[in-house]
């Protein structure tokens, strides 16, 4: 596991950035942590890093379960907060997605747990202090190279 602490929306935005830009293979990134933890911001750099485009209209796809983003390699973002189980994301065709050839981001993936490939990464973020915008950051397992160039980023 590792473990990085960010003080920022946009320090926490360049540490996604920086692994969505590391990314060369298909994955599925698991986030975890509690409601306005950072999880769709983190996902907002990751989408930069992976697409190769700004991604300003990144936003949480609460609402309908899913927001494509095209590019080098595109990414499947998964808010399944209103998801009540398993069966749903079959019956809803996002299964398929997680054997794609992009990169799988799913918000509160603890609702799928059996659907979740092996290997999948896993990044819980939290609140760190009582300061709003610093999070403690762990992502494991961690399969690729080191990201300490991620400005701000420990």
């Amino acid at each position: 596991m590792t473990i990085y602490q960010t003080s920022s929306a946009e320090e926490t935005i360049e540490l996604g950035q920086a692994i969505g830009a590391e990314l060369s293979f298909a994955a599925t990134i698991c986030f975890f942590g509690p409601l306005a933890a950072g999880k769709t911001t983190f996902i907002r750099g990751l989408v930069e890093g992976a697409t190769q485009s700004t991604a300003t209209l990144v936003h949480s796809p609460t609402y309908t379960y899913l927001n494509i983003y095209p590019g080098r390699l595109p990414v499947y973002h998964f808010d399944l907060y209103r998801l009540k189980n398993e069966e749903d994301f079959i019956a809803l065709g996002f299964d398929e997605f997680l054997q794609s050839e992009g990169i799988c981001c799913v918000e509160w993936a603890e609702r799928i747990p059996l659907l979740l490939p092996q290997g999948a990464i896993q990044i819980t973020i939290d609140l760190h202090t009582s300061a709003v915008d610093n999070r403690r950051i762990a992502i494991s397992p961690w399969p690729l190279k080191s990201v300490s160039s991620a400005g701000g980023c420990q």
